[in-house]
């Protein structure tokens, strides 16, 4: 087997800790696995700068303004507490904390007081932020449709769908601890 040297790099995802034969003998991703996974990532990375730089032309949200306005206003009353909120959007804390701060000083967002817990609070999804979010959708929505689905067909979308939830699923269950 052929093994190129940015392949044994520990920070890189091809090493993954518990899953070698023995600490001298990790399972070295192939050729095949090795593109595909550096594809995926490229791919990854090209099309979240896209869709970030679209919203941000367009209405002046960034990607992570869109993603926490989408969760809120997907629920009831458009609230939710930031832990529910964090584990949503599979954010650290500090993360999620920095980006509600910016979208509050905006008017973005706000907080309310929680009565069933007086230290705790709601993250509200405010009248401004239902505008922002329902003036960026359409544009939004087009832009992912035309640089991700359009050039894909029916069964490669349906294919997509099926390697996501596996991929999911055992994210799910998995309870290792990656550093």
């Amino acid at each position: 087997m052929t093994h190129h040297l940015y392949v044994h790099n520990l920070h890189d995802a091809s090493f993954i800790p518990g899953r070698v034969d023995d600490v001298n003998n990790p399972r070295w991703l192939d050729e095949a696995e090795q593109r595909a996974w550096r594809s995926y990532l490229q791919m990854h990375g090209q099309l979240l700068a896209r869709l970030n730089r679209q919203l941000q032309a367009d209405s002046g949200l960034s990607l992570a303004d869109y993603e926490v306005l989408v969760t809120l206003s997907e629920v009831p009353a458009g609230r939710l507490r930031p832990f529910e909120l964090q584990r949503g959007l599979q954010w650290e804390q500090s993360r999620l904390s920095h980006q509600l701060r910016r979208m509050e000083h905006r008017g973005l967002v706000g907080r309310e007081g929680c009565t069933d817990d007086g230290r705790g609070a709601f993250i509200v999804l405010t009248d401004a932020g239902r505008r922002a979010i329902e003036a960026a959708a359409p544009g939004h929505v087009d832009a992912v449709r035309r640089l991700f689905f359009d050039g894909l067909t029916q069964d490669q979308i349906t294919m997509l769908g099926q390697l996501a939830t596996q991929v999911l699923d055992r994210l799910g269950e998995s309870t290792e601890v990656v550093p």
